[in-house]
């Protein structure tokens, strides 16, 4: 990669400018020539676009810069091509929320029924997006999604395309942080297995030690994401399941708590970062901010940039760093199809992505994984063939649904409500 271009998808995201924040931190290591931003609402590529323009400007950035809503405009010769889109934009996700409640089911952004329908809209267009970069982009470009849910779109496109993919999130560089302020070292190692929202850190010993300090930390560490509402635990819990839960698994773990929590709740929210973004969007048209307003931490995207750059620059400087992020398993976790996108340590270089192996887990960790793994497989075939058996069976194998009942009449409503995003199944 001698020249280097980032592309990203999505770009009136409001999340954008924290991405940007990122390119500017490392632009030594991941000297960029050029950027382009791409998103089919005009009206926000052209806030969100100036804001990042002027970031860059601000940064001593002096490369070529475009803003547009031509995709392969867009992907043409990108190096790197970042995914951070939200199809039917927060008008379909406040409808995710809200019609599984009717039926007694979350309808949380990723987990669930809301995850659910959003993986239908979501999985078509980053497929588009990856043949689109087989055409236009460098050869050796990589796609890196952050389009949620992230771990479903990266068992899509890592098992039908041969595009080089990292499906990434920012759960587990939260998770390593928070464990890194509990103990108050980074000099330690850990293990992390999971899917995308459905994660472990079953491991933390002391370089130099011998000792498994997951037990001891497992009520004091988890990293809750500020779009999850946070439960505590009961000790016998923790007893249980001695490792320490990313913040989703609270959907799991308390699954009525949750679900009263939403009942409850005056807003979803979807609803609060409506609110949030057009507030963030006024700031971000002042032709006067260079930097990204305080206000975005309350987004929940706390170390996006870094969790993507870092990445990025792993791959284009060869470095060989470990990473958590969505991988095809390989092998890594023995209980799991090589097949399967699993979400563990990764070494990361040019040459690609390497899983490493998984020793630590129980009974629970790999039952849970492999029902919710058959669900995110059987919801790829659903979206990807606008099959509505399959979409059905989906829903009645996930852990938090699972019920004949509730599933049907919910996945007709939310096809419906849908169908200007989802065409296969309308056909």
């Amino acid at each position: 990669m001698s020249t280097l271009k980032a592309t990203i998808i999505g770009a009136g995201s409001t999340y954008t400018p924290e991405l940007i924040e990122g390119f500017i931190t490392r632009q030594e290591e991941l000297p960029f020539n050029s950027f382009a931003l791409m998103d089919i609402d005009e009206k926000r590529l052209e806030t969100v676009g100036n804001l990042a323009k002027r970031q860059l400007t601000a940064g001593g950035f002096r490369g070529n810069f475009i803003m547009t809503t031509d995709l392969n405009e867009a992907i043409d010769e990108a190096s790197f091509v970042f995914g951070q889109v939200r199809v039917g934009k927060m008008a379909a996700r406040i409808s995710d929320e809200k019609i599984p409640l009717k039926y007694g089911c979350l309808g949380q952004e990723t987990t669930g029924a809301g995850g659910f329908m959003k993986a239908l809209r979501t999985v078509p267009v980053i497929m588009d997006v990856a043949e689109r970069i087989k055409k236009f982009a460098a050869d050796d470009a990589w796609l890196i999604n952050f389009s949620n849910p992230s771990g479903i779109i990266a068992q899509a496109v890592l098992t039908h395309t041969d595009v080089n993919m990292i499906g990434l999130c920012n759960c587990a560089i939260n998770m390593v942080k928070e464990i890194e302020d509990t103990i108050g070292t980074k000099e330690f190692d850990y293990e992390y297995v999971g899917l995308n929202h459905l994660s472990w850190v079953t491991s933390v010993i002391k370089h130099g030690e011998t000792e498994n300090l997951v037990a001891a930390l497992s009520g004091k560490a988890g990293a809750a994401m500020k779009n999850v509402p946070e439960i505590e635990y009961d000790p016998a819990l923790l007893r249980a399941v001695p490792y320490i839960p990313s913040s989703y698994l609270s959907y799991y773990y308390a699954r009525e708590k949750q679900l009263q929590k939403c009942l409850q709740a005056e807003l979803t929210r979807g609803e609060i970062c409506l609110d949030l973004e057009k507030k963030l969007l006024e700031q971000y048209a002042d032709l006067y901010l260079t930097d990204k307003p305080v206000e975005l931490e309350k987004r929940g995207g706390s170390l996006y940039s870094t969790a993507a750059v870092s990445v990025a620059d792993s791959i284009a400087n060869d470095k060989g760093d470990i990473h958590v992020v969505a991988a095809k398993n390989d092998g890594a976790v023995p209980f799991m199809d090589d097949d399967d996108v699993v979400e563990v340590k990764c070494r990361v270089d040019k040459k690609g992505i390497r899983p490493l192996p998984v020793t630590v887990y129980n009974n629970y960790v790999s039952g849970l994984m492999q029902a919710v793994k058959a669900y995110e497989k059987l919801t790829v075939e659903a979206a990807i063939n606008g099959d509505k058996d399959a979409a059905l069976a989906a829903l009645m194998v996930h852990p938090l649904i699972g019920d004949y009942a509730k599933a049907k009449p919910m996945l007709d409503e939310m096809l419906e409500a849908n169908k200007e995003y989802l065409p296969r199944f309308f056909l």
